[in-house]
């Protein structure tokens, strides 16, 4: 089924009942419904045809929310862009996806006009006034006409979605997610956690992200419940929030637990917690210190989960209170199976560590444009993931995660392919080479870090004048956060950087 037809009939059974409230402004289900058919209206006007991608890239508001779903009803293929993308990231988005139209505001639409000049084919659309160039989102909407009947003409299979992701060679891959990606794995969490109409989740991730845009927006609107928005998260009005419209569920990275817990200890008044059902917590690991803090303040036991853009949730830790262990990012969910495999493919003994496979009907549908790099992530139908773990023998085959087989890191929730900071950094006139590496942060989980040896032959960089040069071309969470200037990258025989070295090195 289309994920748009599904979470239409849902607010048809919901009407006047509220699904977002959006920093204290309430959009019924109906409302929300009504604006997603009328910017369906809009995007068929402007000439959207199935399977054209439609590019995404704002700040967290509600246009995002009506565009995305707008574009999932006529058949469109959504491309939900970081709104921080710098105009030469966004160059690549929307070249590789060959996108139709492209909707921003006016900060970002400024900021990227000369890129955006480059495509002929590139419609823009600014959501907020006007700007020469682009057309008015406020304006097409008025010459929307009346009695438009949507048809959701794409079904199961059909390209959803595409979301990139990092690639160890600098190059991102788009990730093609389908309806029944999303619609199966909407209802297995929904039978997990046991959502319903009676939820108040409190959301405040990001909505260009899977874990804020699929798990949480989509899992809220498809449960019926109600979904008070932030459009940024700050930990006091988090627990103020939690406290005062008695929400039941939070899903939150590692960081900000961390800085929930930082706050909570700074609080004079602390809120009433009784509404919360479940705090949950996945994009990155959540360290075993933090687990045990936050359960030891709050009386609450935090759910983690894992998921990854390419298969959306996986596994979870059991809604039950004491099925959830701390490292432990539980077990399969409904349709969902997973092994853990030698790098021949086959299996590992029990409690033995390897790469983790998947398969089910939440396994995209490969890689946008990139049959090779498709063909060389399954293996008879398996999807590899590329994450090592192992499975507890005596647990039912819980599951754990112990590290990455490929350079990822990941910074505040974030993913970060090395390849591509150390691309950025040997741009520079002054680097001969560069090393990127992540180390071990309370904070962020991993901090991204940049080792770099300088030319002979060139004026010296300081390492802030180093890291200002990254600012200027990479979003924020993949510019180092620190940054070292070394003689030379340690190598081995055949010219191997040995990264293992930089990092026992530099841990400290």
């Amino acid at each position: 089924m289309n994920l748009a037809r599904k979470l239409s009939e849902t607010a048809h059974a919901f009407g006047a009942k509220p699904a977002v409230i959006f920093e204290g402004t309430p959009y019924t289900f109906g409302q929300v419904d009504r604006e997603i058919e009328r910017y369906a209206a809009l995007l068929k006007r402007l000439g959207a045809q199935v399977g054209d991608r439609v590019a995404i890239q704002l700040p967290k508001r509600m246009e995002f929310v009506f565009l995305e779903l707008a574009v999932l009803t006529v058949g469109g293929v959504a491309l939900p862009l970081n709104p921080d993308y710098r105009p030469e990231e966004l160059e690549y988005f929307l070249s590789d996806s060959g996108s139709s139209l492209f909707f921003t505001d006016n900060a970002r639409f400024s900021r990227a006009r000369d890129v955006l000049a480059k495509f002929s084919g590139l419609r823009s659309v600014v959501v907020d006034g006007e700007a020469d160039g682009a057309f008015s989102l406020s304006a097409e909407l008025e010459k929307v006409p009346r009695g438009y009947v949507r048809e959701f003409p794409t079904e199961d299979d059909d390209v959803a979605i595409i979301c990139y992701t990092s690639g160890t060679t600098g190059r991102s891959k788009g990730a093609m997610i389908t309806h029944r990606n999303l619609v199966s794995n909407t209802m297995a969490l929904h039978q997990s956690w046991q959502w319903s109409d009676g939820d108040v989740l409190l959301h405040a991730l990001p909505l260009f992200h899977v874990h804020g845009l699929f798990v949480a927006l989509h899992g809220g609107l498809n449960a019926g419940a109600t979904i008070i928005m932030h459009e940024k998260f700050d930990p006091v009005s988090t627990w103020e929030t939690i406290g005062e419209q008695r929400c039941t569920i939070l899903m939150g990275v590692p960081t900000m637990y961390q800085r929930l817990m930082n706050a909570w200890e700074q609080m004079d008044k602390r809120p009433d917690l009784s509404s919360m059902r479940v705090f949950i917590s996945g994009s990155a690991p959540l360290l075993e210190t933090q687990f045990i803090r936050f359960e030891q303040h709050t009386g609450f036991r935090i759910l983690e989960r894992y998921g990854m853009t390419e298969a959306g949730m996986i596994t979870s830790n059991p809604i039950e209170v004491e099925g959830r262990k701390a490292q432990s990012v539980g077990f399969p969910l409904p349709g969902v199976e997973i092994r853990v495999a030698k790098p021949d493919a086959t299996d590992v003994a029990p409690g033995e560590v390897g790469e983790v496979l998947m398969r089910g009907e939440n396994v995209f549908a490969g890689y946008w444009g990139m049959p090779e790099k498709t063909a060389e992530s399954f293996v008879e139908g398996w999807f590899k993931s590329g994450d090592l773990g192992y499975q507890d023998a005596n647990d039912k085959g819980r599951l754990y995660l112990v590290g990455r087989q490929k350079e990822l890191i990941i910074t505040g929730g974030y993913n970060v392919y090395p390849k591509e900071v150390e691309n950025i950094l040997e741009g520079h006139t002054a680097i001969l080479e560069a090393a990127v590496i992540g180390l071990p942060d309370e904070d962020f989980g991993e901090r991204v870090t940049a080792v770099v040896a300088l030319k002979e032959a060139t004026p010296a960089a300081t390492p802030d004048e180093l890291m200002a040069y990254c600012k200027e071309r990479l979003v924020g969470y993949k510019c180092p956060k620190q940054l070292f200037i070394i003689d030379r990258l340690p190598r081995n025989q055949m010219g191997k950087l040995q990264k293992n070295q930089l990092v026992e090195r530099f841990r400290q």
